[in-house]
């Protein structure tokens, strides 16, 4: 359930930049959420919906997100793989000298505003 705090981190994030920059509407905020962070997207939009209301600047605007791939980098190989699929273990030589390249992120990607 951490997924609404997290879109109130957003809003506020948002608000603070719309007094920085003199914005009076937000159309659209853009999240990149990776594959492997933890975060449930159709939690974060079910969130929205809610936290959205609750605010004065926000309820027109709409949340998109874009999912980012979890990719593993061997270091015994030097090659990259799907992490979902194959998890620590490389395909490709078996090791597990490994780390994530991608995929663990939350970030706030794109502000559309006037």
């Amino acid at each position: 359930m951490h997924e609404l705090g997290t879109i109130y981190y957003v809003i506020d994030t948002v608000e603070q930049l719309m007094v920085e920059n003199q914005l009076t509407k937000v159309a659209s905020i853009t999240l990149e959420v990776g594959e492997v962070s933890g975060i449930v997207p159709s939690f974060l939009m079910d969130f929205w919906e809610y936290a959205k209301m609750k605010t004065e600047h926000f309820q027109e605007t709409e949340l998109k997100i874009e999912e980012l791939k979890a990719v593993t980098y061997c270091q015994n190989c030097a090659k990259t793989y799907p992490t979902m699929e194959y998890k620590k273990i490389c395909p490709y030589c078996g090791s597990d000298n490994t780390f994530l390249v991608t995929g663990n992120e939350y970030n706030i990607k794109e502000i559309e505003a006037s």
